[in-house]
């Protein structure tokens, strides 16, 4: 085993949990810094009128190893529960189901020939196992190119636009066909879709992890927020919290990059360039615990004119919670987008109004609570040649690490790949 480091985790989420749980494990004396109140990051839990869920919705696809690794170290396999759930498709003002070859066939707003283009780009990126050839591509151009242009107009550009907006022809092809292999690889068969959820949901890992942690002798420090990392003598050497200097051997920031350029005055020239060149997609995510569900599916996407939000995600669908229904609806939008700044009850009030056409049947009288959560980093702007515009996770700073979602590349956000890169931070740092 290599000789013993104190070393400073920033940030308390999956991953930097997951870091410091392999790291306490290897012998190390670990310091968990985070500015939160709780553990968890986008995973944190919140009451939400009784009922505690978590500030944004998260799912478990059956390609998710490193999570269902990390289940069985913990003791935790019996809490991954499936669900066979439903996708549906909202399109100009009627809603279908979707997801299903017969769905398709049925869809009354492509033609035959577009309908196969479909069908056969699914299967495709199914079936991909070198995600790099398709790196340098730009995502809409390629999907144009398999689906062609009146398929990828009904069921793709608005999806595009209403997310990524000036970005939406920005993308790599990697990172959208990731996205479409992890769904269609998580199903049972061609006609059923299954997800999975933890009992009691991601805080069942979170606080898993952090009693590990713990146990090992390592310390998770809420409402610590880091001021600036310490460089002496050209090393990374100390973290600047609430004025003082705390010193360490090694320094691992899982926040997200944009804040590790002011964080680290010090980070190589070339480093702070590369971060300053990623960009990030935020979203005011709006949820609301309902005494009925809006629709029978978990995930339905959205293409009409009429309502401004790419989709809404019936968690219920997927998790279902006695007596109330949660529907999360993710406003996603560059940060600078007047739309973020709109006050809460403006964007409940919209978003409820799209609901009503969605389900004529819905009431004021079916909302039992409403928040919005909002985050300024929810979706990194993938970017063709991704792989190669990331710094690397070793700094040239000696002692410093860095990683945050957009180390997921190409993969989705998930629990999963949290677990995986907070683990291959602290195989870095370890040994």
């Amino acid at each position: 085993m290599a000789e013993a480091k104190r070393i400073a985790v920033l940030g308390a989420g999956p991953m930097g949990l997951s870091c410091a749980y392999d790291l306490v494990r290897q012998g190390h004396r670990v310091t968990v810094y985070e500015a939160d109140d709780r553990i968890g990051g986008m995973s944190a839990s919140f009451d939400f009128g009784g009922l505690e869920i978590e500030r944004y919705y998260h799912f478990i696809c059956a390609t998710d190893h490193a999570l269902f690794r990390l289940l069985e170290e913990l003791g935790l396999s019996h809490a991954l529960k499936w669900a066979d759930t439903r996708m549906g498709f909202y399109y100009r003002g009627r809603l279908y189901e979707w997801g299903r070859p017969d769905r398709l066939l049925l869809f009354p707003h492509l033609s035959l020939i577009a309908k196969l283009r479909y069908a056969l780009h699914v299967f495709y990126a199914k079936g991909i196992k070198d995600w790099r050839k398709l790196d340098k591509l730009e995502a809409t151009a390629w999907l144009r190119r398999w689906v062609g242009v009146e398929a990828y107009e009904v069921l793709w550009r608005s999806l595009f636009e209403l997310k990524f907006f000036e970005h939406a022809r920005s993308l790599s092809a990697a990172w959208i066909g990731t996205r479409i292999q992890r769904v269609a690889r998580s199903r049972k068969s061609i006609f059923q879709e299954r997800l999975g959820t933890l009992d009691g949901g991601s805080e069942t890992l979170l606080k898993a992890i952090e009693a590990r942690i713990l146990a090992g002798g390592g310390t998770i420090r809420l409402k610590s927020r880091v001021q600036e990392v310490v460089v002496e003598d050209g090393r990374a050497a100390g973290v600047r919290v609430s004025g003082a200097v705390e010193r360490h051997d090694a320094f691992i920031s899982t926040v997200p990059l944009p804040y590790v350029t002011r964080l680290v005055p010090a980070l190589p020239e070339d480093e702070r360039r590369r971060v300053a060149a990623i960009d990030n997609i935020a979203v005011a995510c709006v949820i609301l615990k309902l005494r009925r569900a809006v629709s029978p599916y978990f995930w339905m996407n959205i293409t009409d004119p009429e309502i401004l939000i790419p989709g809404v995600i019936e968690y219920s669908n997927l998790h279902p919670y006695r007596d109330a229904h949660i529907l999360y609806a993710p406003y996603y939008m560059p940060k600078t987008h007047p739309n973020y700044r709109r006050p809460d009850e403006e964007l409940i009030a919209e978003v409820k109004g799209y609901l009503r056409r969605i389900n004529p049947d819905f009431s004021e009288g079916w909302v039992l609570a409403a928040k919005v959560s909002r985050y300024e980093f929810a979706q990194t702007i993938c970017t063709p040649g991704f792989y190669d515009a990331l710094p690397p996770m070793r700094s040239a700073l000696p002692g410093f690490f860095m990683a945050d979602t957009s180390y997921y590349y190409p993969e989705d956000r998930s629990i999963a790949e949290s677990v995986a890169v907070g683990r291959r931070l602290a195989e870095l740092v370890g040994t």
